[in-house]
């Protein structure tokens, strides 16, 4: 978002637009269903917000949160998403939107959406890895995908939806609770919350990890604008 000295009251009707490398799905202040559109990799920024604009053409919103696929510094993008079209860095969203916007990793924007309280790591399963920090309050978008996990492979080639494809569901259940808890013990949180498209294929899970729920991503871009 650009800095330009004003201080911006906090919207009533925030539309929150949760990018994804399968999907963009929306959600505005006050509305209780969805929408979407697919992406994939001829999804470019232009194309994305032409996709809002449709969806959205009955809706009155003042400003607008975006979860991004990628790492994001100063509210904008600094790299381009591995599994979407291009044009998404140094794109003017709060031009194209003509509103006040504020943008997120999408992985921080649901770890926003799902905390409660004291020090929590998200892990986001979907066509990637996403993985943000929360430390009392205070949040950090964290890049763990692509770290070494086991045999040369990274931590997002087991979570992630190639790994789901090469191992199978059970095979692939056991290396995400292991990496899991992994993670909860060397960055020595209280829990981890699983995240993402993909964690609807879990089941059981054992104390210290929790399943959470893809709805939280809007919460957490309503959040975005409460100070």
């Amino acid at each position: 978002m650009k800095n330009d000295g004003r201080i911006l009251r906090r919207p009533k009707r925030v539309l929150v637009i949760d990018v994804g490398g399968t999907h963009v799905k929306i959600l505005m202040t006050g509305k209780r269903v969805l929408r979407k559109v697919n992406s994939g990799p001829t999804m470019t920024a232009q194309k994305m917000v032409d996709a809002v604009k449709r969806l959205t053409i009955d809706w009155s919103y003042e400003a607008v949160s975006i979860g991004y696929p990628g790492p994001v510094l100063h509210g904008r993008p600094v790299a381009e998403p591995k599994n979407l079209g291009g044009g998404w860095v140094g794109f003017d969203f709060e031009r194209a939107f003509a509103r006040p916007v504020r943008m997120i990793n999408d992985a921080a924007m649901q770890a926003l959406g799902s905390y409660r309280e004291g020090r929590m790591l998200f892990l986001g399963l979907g066509t990637g890895l996403g993985s943000a920090l929360i430390i009392d309050g205070v949040i950090e978008p964290m890049e763990l995908a692509h770290l070494p996990y086991k045999n040369g492979l990274s931590y997002e080639e087991y979570m992630g939806v190639r790994g789901l494809k090469r191992f199978g569901k059970k095979k692939w259940r056991h290396h995400v609770v292991k990496a899991a808890e992994t993670l909860r013990h060397a960055l020595q949180v209280d829990f981890v919350v699983l995240g993402g498209g993909n964690v609807k294929n879990l089941k059981n899970v054992p104390a210290g990890i929790h399943l959470g729920n893809n709805a939280h991503a809007f919460i957490g871009g309503y959040r975005l604008w409460k100070n």
